[in-house]
C-alpha cells in the first residue's frame, strides 16, 4: 500500500552540478527551425532563470538553452550525431560544458 502524503515516487527533473573549473565553454547559436518536428528527450528543472532539454530532429541532437527573466531568450547548440549530443548533454549535467 502507498503511503499517501509520501512524494519521494515523483520525478522532479534532472539539476545541474556545480559548473568545474576548468569547463568547456559551448557556443550558442540563436533558435532556427531546422526539422519539422522536435522531441525533447530529457531536460532539467524549469525552476531556474535558465533551463536546458537534450533535442532530437531530423536524425540529429542538440541542446536548447533557455533563459527566463524580464522575457524568454532561446539558444541552440550546434546539431549534431546523437551519440556525440548524448555526451555533450552529459558534460553539460556534470558541470564540466556551459
Amino acid at each position: 500500500m502507498r503511503d499517501q502524503g509520501r512524494t519521494a515516487d515523483v520525478y522532479h527533473t534532472l539539476h545541474l552540478a556545480p559548473l568545474q573549473q576548468a569547463y568547456e565553454r559551448l557556443t550558442w547559436n540563436p533558435a532556427a527551425p531546422r526539422a519539422d518536428r522536435i522531441r525533447i528527450r530529457e531536460h532539467t528543472c524549469s525552476h531556474h532563470a535558465v533551463s536546458y532539454e537534450f533535442c532530437l530532429g531530423g536524425g540529429l541532437a542538440f541542446i536548447r538553452r533557455t533563459y527566463r527573466s524580464d522575457g524568454v531568450v532561446v539558444h541552440e547548440s550546434e546539431w549534431l550525431r546523437i551519440r556525440d549530443a548524448e555526451r555533450l548533454w552529459l558534460r553539460l549535467l556534470l558541470g564540466q560544458a556551459r
